[in-house]
C-alpha cells in the first residue's frame, strides 16, 4: 500500500464527500415520494418502503462478494463499476409500473450502493491514508450527514416539477454525470496491491473474547441502534405527518436533522484522541430515548417535535460516527476490516427490517407505537455499551500485550 500525500488525500475527500451526499441523497427519495409512488403502482406503502429493505439486505449481501474485488482491484475501480450498475437501477425505477419491476431496479441500487456507499469509501481512505484513515472517515462524516437536507428538499422540488419518475431519471444523470466522472479522475489509481502478507503476518492472538463474546455485544449495540437510525431515515416525514405537521412544514422539519447531525459530528471530530467510539456512542445513546420521549408525550406540539429533532440530531449523528470507530476500541488494524467485514451482513440486515416495520407500526398503531419500539431498542443500545465500557479497559490491556 503506498500512502498519498495530504494533497491527494484532501482531493480524495472532496470527491468522497460529494459523491457519498450523491449516493445516499438520491437513495433516500422515497422518504419524501413514498406516498406518490404507492399510489401511482398501487401498492401498500409498506411494500414501497421495502425497497429500502431490499436495498439494505443487497448491500449486506454483497459485502462478502465484493471483498476480493476491492483486495484485487482496489476501491476505485469498484466504485466505477458500482455507480454503472446504479444509474441503471433509477432509470428502471422510473420505468416501473409494478411491484416486480420496482423490487428489480432496488435489487440493482442495493448491489451498486454495496460497491459505492459507506464501506466502499472506508476502504478507499484506508488504501491512500492507512492509519491515518479513521481521521478521513470522521472528516467525510461530517459532509455525508448533509444528504438529507440536501436532497430532501431538492427531490420534494424535483417531484412537483417532473413527477417522481422524472427525478429518478434526473439521479440517473447525476450519477452517471457527476458521480462517474468524479471516480474515475478524481480518484488516485492504486499503484500497488494490499499487501495481505502484512495482515497474515500480524498476531492473531488478540484473544478469543475479543473475536466472539465482545463481537456480538458490538454487533449487538449496532445494529439496535440501526434499526432505529435507518427505520427513522425513511419514515422521519411521514412520522411528523402523524404529529400534525403539514407535508411542507415536515419536510423543513426533516431537513434540519441533517445540519445538526453534521454539527453532533462535528463535535466529535473536533474531540479527536480525546475519547473514543464508546465514549461517542455512551452520548448518543442517552440523548436518543431522550428525544424519542419528548416527542411521545409533546401531543403534536411545535416544541415537542423540535426539541426531539434536536436531541435525536445529535444523538443519530454522533452515533453514525461510533458505528465506524467502536470496533477500532477493541481491534488493531488489521483486525479492524475483518471485523467491520464481519459486522456488513448482519448490520444491513436489520437496517432492512426496520422501514417495512417502522412504517407498518405507524399506519397500523400510530406513531406511539412505533416510538415506543424505537425507545425500547435505543435504551437495549445503551446499556450494551455501558457493558461495552467495563470491558474496554481489559480489552485495551490485552492489545497492548
Amino acid at each position: 500500500m503506498v500512502l498519498q500525500s495530504g494533497k491527494t488525500i484532501f482531493r480524495v475527500l472532496v470527491v468522497l464527500a460529494i459523491t457519498q451526499v450523491i449516493g445516499w441523497g438520491t437513495i433516500g427519495l422515497l422518504a419524501v415520494v413514498g406516498g406518490q409512488v404507492a399510489a401511482d403502482l398501487h401498492m401498500d406503502i409498506s411494500a414501497v418502503f421495502a425497497g429500502n429493505s431490499i436495498f439494505y439486505v443487497l448491500m449486506g449481501l454483497c459485502a462478502p462478494i465484493l471483498a476480493k474485488p476491492f483486495t484485487q482491484f482496489g476501491a476505485r475501480r469498484v466504485m466505477i463499476a458500482g455507480t454503472v450498475i446504479g444509474a441503471p437501477g433509477f432509470v428502471l425505477l422510473s420505468f416501473a409500473h409494478g411491484p416486480i419491476q420496482f423490487f428489480a431496479a432496488w435489487v440493482m441500487l442495493g448491489a451498486a450502493g454495496s460497491a459505492t456507499l459507506a464501506t466502499a469509501a472506508y476502504i478507499l481512505l484506508n488504501e491512500i491514508a492507512g492509519r491515518d484513515a479513521k481521521r478521513g472517515i470522521g472528516a467525510m462524516m461530517l459532509v455525508t450527514g448533509l444528504s438529507s437536507s440536501v436532497f430532501w428538499p431538492t427531490t420534494s422540488f424535483l417531484s412537483d416539477v417532473v413527477g417522481w419518475r422524472g427525478t429518478c431519471l434526473v439521479y440517473c444523470g447525476m450519477l452517471l454525470l457527476l458521480c462517474l466522472p468524479l471516480y474515475y479522475f478524481g480518484l488516485p489509481r492504486r499503484t500497488e496491491p494490499k499487501d495481505e502478507a502484512i495482515f497474515a503476518a500480524q498476531p492473531a492472538s488478540k484473544s478469543p473474547i475479543v473475536k466472539k463474546s465482545t463481537f456480538l455485544l458490538i454487533l449487538a449495540a449496532l445494529a439496535l441502534n440501526a434499526f432505529v437510525a435507518f427505520g427513522f431515515s425513511a419514515v422521519l416525514i411521514e412520522l411528523l405527518k402523524v404529529e400534525g405537521l403539514s407535508a411542507a412544514t415536515a419536510v423543513t422539519f426533516g431537513s434540519m436533522l441533517g445540519v445538526i447531525q453534521v454539527s453532533a459530528r462535528g463535535l466529535d471530530f473536533l474531540g479527536g484522541g480525546r475519547w473514543d467510539g464508546i465514549t461517542t456512542g455512551l452520548f448518543a445513546g442517552s440523548a436518543i430515548p431522550v428525544a424519542m420521549f419528548l416527542l411521545l408525550i409533546g401531543g403534536g406540539s411545535h416544541w415537542a417535535i423540535a426539541a426531539f429533532i434536536l436531541l435525536y440530531g445529535m444523538g443519530s449523528g454522533a452515533f453514525a460516527v461510533a458505528r465506524a470507530t467502536i470496533p477500532l476500541v477493541f481491534y488493531d488494524q488489521a483486525e479492524f476490516a475483518k471485523a467491520t467485514s464481519r459486522i456488513a451482513l448482519p448490520l444491513n440486515l436489520i437496517s432492512a427490517a426496520s422501514p417495512p416495520v417502522l412504517v407498518g407500526l405507524l399506519t397500523q398503531f400510530g406513531s406511539n407505537a412505533l416510538l415506543g419500539l424505537a425507545m425500547a431498542c435505543s435504551c437495549g443500545a445503551l446499556l450494551i455499551l455501558l457493558w461495552l465500557r467495563k470491558l474496554r479497559p481489559t480489552i485495551g490491556a490485552m492489545a497492548a500485550d
